[in-house]
């Protein structure tokens, strides 16, 4: 069975700490493509600052830089919120032989339990999750610890036992896993430094950086 990984967000813009953890998740649970997925109108985040269309350009362009990539643009073409349950159920629809690896960030983890309908998404799916250096499990609200407590699994070769329902926390020190994670960026830090003219090079791929100078975006 295919394993295909789930990457969604704002994207605005995709950076090297959204990119380069995606690599090594894909090389550790041996996924044969990871989709980007950019949100239209997310239903925890402010709005994107910039168009649709730079966007997807944007996550098009990081996704070039690696063969396990895809960019996925259906959220931009929905209308309304950006559900993640109705784009696994899409997902689900369209390639049925295929295990699904929605990948999340420690801090969508904690406030998983208020997504819509989140315990349709575990039917759809495993839930893997990227965690920060140092990261504890600790002062978990009731809903998430009861979460862990019956979906968390510690090694990979339970992700196999069942189609979906696992959540799996990715280990922090894995070899290049780090340098991703001690980024420690997010994007909205980076609309601030280029609209304040930092210098952003070693934060964005190439393409995105070149992209985001040649149409002036964020400034």
């Amino acid at each position: 069975m295919k394993r295909l990984g789930i990457l969604g967000g704002t994207f605005d813009p995709i950076h090297l700490g959204h990119t380069l953890p995606a690599k090594v998740v894909a090389q550790h649970l041996s996924l044969d493509e990871i989709l980007f997925i950019p949100t239209s109108i997310p239903p925890h985040k402010a709005s994107p600052r910039v168009s649709a269309a730079h966007r997807a350009s944007m996550v098009q362009l990081a996704c070039t830089e690696e063969p396990l990539f895809n960019s996925d643009e259906r959220e931009l073409h929905r209308e309304g919120y950006s559900y993640t349950v109705d784009t696994l159920k899409a997902l689900v629809q369209e390639y049925p032989q295929t295990q699904l690896y929605f990948i999340i960030g420690l801090d969508s983890l904690l406030t998983f339990t208020t997504w819509h309908q989140y315990h349709d998404i575990l039917s759809l799916c495993h839930l893997v999750v990227n965690t920060r250096p140092n990261y504890q499990l600790t002062n978990l609200n009731l809903a998430t610890q009861n979460l862990l407590k019956h979906h968390k699994v510690d090694d990979i070769a339970s992700l196999a036992t069942t189609r979906t329902g696992k959540i799996f926390i990715l280990p922090n020190d894995l070899p290049d896993y780090k340098q991703g994670l001690d980024l420690n960026i997010s994007s909205s830090e980076i609309r601030q430094r280029i609209s304040s003219q930092q210098p952003c090079d070693h934060l964005l791929s190439e393409s995105v950086c070149a992209f985001i100078n040649k149409n002036k975006l964020y400034r």
